[in-house]
């Protein structure tokens, strides 16, 4: 267990935070993908345990998480939302969410997103985005984490679907079996799926009804 102190703090979309932590020089070595078990160092809330995945890569000199936070509860990201440079988290354990197993297709809706950015980080970096494309689904294009960013990364392997969405350029509708079929085609793929747990649920079913192997979807 440590206690890091906080060194940045913004808002990334107007209900996400990207958060910059210290890194110690001991701090043990994690993988794009790998999440961890956080809490917070105020009173009352040090065993209120959360998992989050790292968005930085190992080789970085700090660690960055990218958290939604939810002001209509009052619960631990409400408390994080409040948290401020200087303010102090508590890393426990590091742990397996999601692991890359090579080229694929993801799927992410939300915050889904957060443990498949260091992966195309990684990607990127090495030059290894080939035979990789992104479905991702919110609300509205203002809900869209680090959007710029996968774009750069990505180019027309990206796809934004919008659920709520009422502008003309974009997909307004909803990743199901149907948007499945007309945008992919075969499904002779590896897919990544990761977002709220009924969103993964669906998206995971159907894959499989379309003749995806079982065991070459991946979910968080």
């Amino acid at each position: 267990m440590q206690k890091l102190k906080i060194v940045e703090v913004s808002y990334i979309t107007h209900n996400v935070k990207r958060f910059v932590l210290e890194k110690p020089k001991d701090f043990p070595l994690y993988t794009p993908g790998q999440s961890v078990s956080v809490s917070i160092d105020k009173p009352g809330w040090e065993k209120e345990i959360r998992p989050f995945t790292f968005t930085s890569l190992n080789d970085w000199d700090f660690l960055e998480f990218v958290i939604k936070i939810y002001d209509d509860r009052k619960g631990v990201t409400n408390e994080i939302g409040k948290m401020k440079v200087g303010d102090e988290f508590i890393i426990h354990k590091i742990f397996d969410s999601i692991e890359y197993k090579g080229p694929g297709i993801f799927i992410a809706g939300g915050t889904g997103i957060t443990p498949f950015i260091p992966i195309f980080r990684a990607l990127y970096l090495s030059k290894n985005l080939n035979n990789i494309a992104l479905l991702y689904s919110n609300k509205t294009r203002d809900d869209i984490i680090l959007g710029e960013e996968l774009f750069k990364m990505l180019g027309s392997a990206f796809m934004n679907v919008f659920t709520r969405e009422g502008v003309i350029g974009f997909r307004e509708r909803k990743i199901d079996r149907k948007f499945l079929i007309e945008n992919i085609g075969t499904f002779n793929h590896r897919f990544y799926v990761c977002g709220p747990e009924s969103f993964t649920k669906d998206i995971t079913e159907a894959l499989v009804s379309l003749g995806a192997e079982p065991n070459s979807v991946i979910i968080y």
